[in-house]
């Protein structure tokens, strides 16, 4: 008997190819110069989910996401493969969420209804800036015209609309920031993924900030940002629902969701994470990362997994906390103690609510507060300790 894991049960599809490489991207993407045999690897897709379902047979999947990479320059027939391979493996939601990410310069009217034949009912955009000069900085090969005909295809091919958007980038202030983001909201998505620049290493950015060639803004002018972000997006009725994301009440990402209610997914296609429960044991799966040694892997032995490791008690309250404490909902502490083993310290708990950074709802849950999600990681830290 198979029981719907808590937190849901999705599956990620990683696409590895992108047009370009962005300067600030640490992702698993390629850039291939000749045309890439999507037959060969819809297929590889269809092997490995065949797989995972003999793992994990008659879940009931609520989403699935095809992220990358650059997904939209999936053929609209690759994508049907994988939508229908999963529909007759696992039952699925009739309600079922079906998200795909795509890059402005590559959408096109055509391929965007080929994607809605095919099942998708939301895309997600790669917008992540409104001004040409800021989008040339960040190494995107559209401009904002072709962001906003996106967003318009996008608006009239699919019930649900979200894009990125960077910010804290160098020289941006707040009230430039402000104005940007009224504009993205103008634009009527029903959810918004706003993210702080970060410096990865091993991208190019990273290369030019040891130079001290590119600058971030100071602490403090992105905490304001930040907050800029918190107080636009709710007095537009676009809320946050975790840190980086915001959306109008009952358009929250249910993919996300269940990653950071700590739910199952599986994971397929090169550099793809899962996590699953086999029998009464969770487990973190990976797969092969480069995407021709991962296409040879399916093809010779049924995945490309490179990796599947049993989680332990304390590994799997850390791995709560660390993704459920990002939800503005919080945690269920009593799941916290079923997964931990344990409880949190109450001395390190009384702290923290003292200090005003995390609040209890009824006693049965826990979440950070407004002051302490600039410091989550800190939070997060404290209390898993």
């Amino acid at each position: 008997m198979n029981i719907q894991p808590e937190g849901g049960f999705g599956i990620y599809v990683h696409w590895p190819f992108c047009a370009a490489k962005c300067p600030y991207c640490d992702f698993n993407s390629h850039v291939r110069h000749a045309p890439v045999d999507q037959a060969r690897f819809a297929a590889a897709f269809e092997r490995e989910l065949e797989h995972y379902a003999e793992l994990v047979p008659g879940r009931t999947v609520q989403s699935i996401f095809l992220g990358g990479g650059t997904p939209s320059l999936m053929e609209p027939a690759t994508v049907a493969r994988v939508l229908d391979k999963i529909s007759a493996l696992w039952p699925v939601d009739p309600d079922v969420e079906v998200s795909l990410e795509a890059n402005p310069s590559s959408v096109e009217a055509g391929r965007f209804r080929g994607y809605r034949t095919a099942g998708v009912n939301r895309v997600s955009l790669g917008v992540q800036a409104l001004d040409d000069r800021e989008l040339k900085f960040l190494g995107r090969l559209h401009d904002v015209a072709q962001a906003r005909e996106a967003i318009e295809i996008a608006r009239n091919t699919f019930p649900r609309l979200s894009f990125d958007l960077i910010y804290a980038r160098p020289g941006q202030t707040v009230a430039a920031w402000r104005r940007e983001l009224k504009k993205a909201i103008s634009l009527a998505a029903d959810h918004l993924s706003l993210y702080q620049l970060t410096i990865e290493q091993g991208t190019p950015f990273y290369r030019l900030y040891m130079a001290g060639k590119l600058t971030l803004p100071d602490n403090d002018l992105a905490a304001d940002l930040y907050e800029a972000t918190q107080e636009v997006c709710a007095a537009h009725a676009l809320p946050a629902y975790e840190v980086s994301n915001h959306a109008a009440p009952g358009a929250e990402c249910r993919h996300n969701l269940v990653y950071w209610r700590y739910g199952d997914y599986v994971g397929v296609g090169p550099g793809a994470h899962g996590r699953i429960s086999v029998g009464a044991t969770k487990r973190a799966t990976a797969t092969e990362k480069h995407p021709e040694t991962w296409l040879e892997h399916v093809e010779s032995r049924g995945h490309g997994r490179v990796e599947d490791l049993p989680l332990d008690q304390e590994e799997q309250g850390d791995e709560f906390l660390l993704m459920g404490l990002r939800l503005v909902e919080g945690v269920d502490l009593a799941r916290f103690e079923r997964l931990a083993g344990r409880r949190i310290d109450p001395w390190r708990l009384d702290q923290l609510l003292e200090h005003g950074m995390v609040e209890e709802l009824g006693g049965q849950r826990l979440r950070v507060t407004p002051a302490g999600f600039p410091v989550l990681d800190a939070v997060v830290a404290d209390l898993a300790a």
